[in-house]
């Protein structure tokens, strides 16, 4: 058996971290593959690792990620998937078409909420001012994946709801 690999993408405040975590806490076989950023840990919202760009970029030129991408003026980095099992990882839309060649047998779970609720949810996380928060949400762009095979699901109500939707997701997704 291979690592499965679940990319789940949505606009930033849809809750994707959220929701995986739910889904790791009720599912012992489901593992997360961390993403690499050039932001520090400690600003929180995510379990990822923090690097600086000068920590990155030697990441990146020896060949440490399956997968790396710029956005935001951050850079992304998704490790080689090392062992079984089923492991998601919260990917950018925009990088989809590039995974799918990467990680063949890509299955992917779209979350999103109302951009009321995502606005709070980022005023939350302390990370942008109210003004950067209205242009984040001003600027997410509708979801196109192509021929990529995608569930959606809606996180704006109940966090059981919609965790309970986010596994039954999980269990249409065929282990190798």
């Amino acid at each position: 058996m291979s690592a499965r690999l679940i990319a789940v993408v949505g606009p930033s405040g849809a809750g994707k971290d959220t929701l995986m975590r739910e889904a790791m806490l009720r599912r012992p076989d489901l593992h997360l593959l961390r993403r690499v950023i050039t932001r520090p840990s400690e600003s929180g919202g995510e379990d990822f690792q923090g690097v600086t760009p000068e920590q990155f970029a030697p990441m990146r030129d020896a060949g440490r990620f399956a997968l790396h991408w710029q956005a935001h003026g951050l850079a992304y980095g998704i490790p080689h998937p090392q062992g079984d099992g089923v492991m998601l990882v919260n990917l950018s839309r925009a990088v989809l078409p590039q995974a799918a060649q990467v990680f063949p047998g890509l299955r992917i779970i779209h979350v999103d909420a109302a951009p009321r609720i995502r606005a709070a949810r980022l005023a939350a996380r302390g990370r942008e001012s109210a003004a950067q928060i209205v242009l984040r949400i001003a600027r997410e762009a509708q979801f196109d994946p192509g021929p990529l095979p995608v569930t959606h699901i809606d996180n704006s109500g109940d966090l059981q709801a919609a965790t309970a939707d986010f596994l039954a997701a999980l269990d249409q997704v065929p282990i190798q």
